[in-house]
């Protein structure tokens, strides 16, 4: 079988417009090759994110990866923190370990791995580069008005009509 197919477009600018703001990672360096931390075979760790320029109004974050490249219709999730407090604008390197390495009443969406935390990259052997976008999420509520037992894709929809700005960086892996 062949996963031979055209590069799947970033699908960030086919959701509703908002504005951007900036994320920068000591772990993530924007296009370039992920560190073997954030590889799901060296340690799952999610990376590093602080970010600065939030909109005016936001009220808490939510903060996602997506792999948009996976061999399936859905994409990957790979991380899905909601309810992350308006202070807090920075989350260190394994704060994706688990809902008690999040601050505040911040808590996990289940990934498409399964788990309640950060699953790092893991494409297919010999399948073509993979982009992780990790995303912040600037949200104009308190909560995203979810919990833990929901989809990554019932996150996603709220987003769509609670997110006041995007910043966003991606990694790329191939095993």
């Amino acid at each position: 079988m062949s996963l031979d197919r055209p590069v799947t477009p970033d699908p960030y600018p086919l959701l509703p417009a908002a504005e951007t703001f900036t994320v920068v990672s000591s772990d993530v360096t924007d296009g370039e090759r992920l560190k073997l931390d954030q590889v799901n075979a060296h340690g799952d760790t999610s990376p590093h994110l602080s970010w600065s320029g939030a909109p005016e109004g936001t009220k808490s974050y939510v903060v996602t990866c997506f792999d948009p490249d996976a061999p399936i219709v859905s994409g990957f999730w790979h991380w899905v923190a909601v309810d992350i407090p308006a202070d807090v604008t920075e989350l260190a390197a394994g704060a994706g370990a688990g809902d008690d390495s999040l601050p505040g009443n911040a808590f996990h969406v289940r990934n498409d791995g399964g788990g309640l935390n950060f699953m790092g990259a893991a494409p297919p052997e010999g399948d073509q580069v993979h982009r992780y976008f990790f995303v912040v999420h600037a949200v104009g509520e308190e909560t995203l008005g979810v919990d833990a037992s929901v989809s990554p894709a019932v996150v996603g929809f709220n987003l769509a009509f609670k997110t006041l700005g995007r910043a966003i960086i991606h990694g790329t892996w191939r095993s």
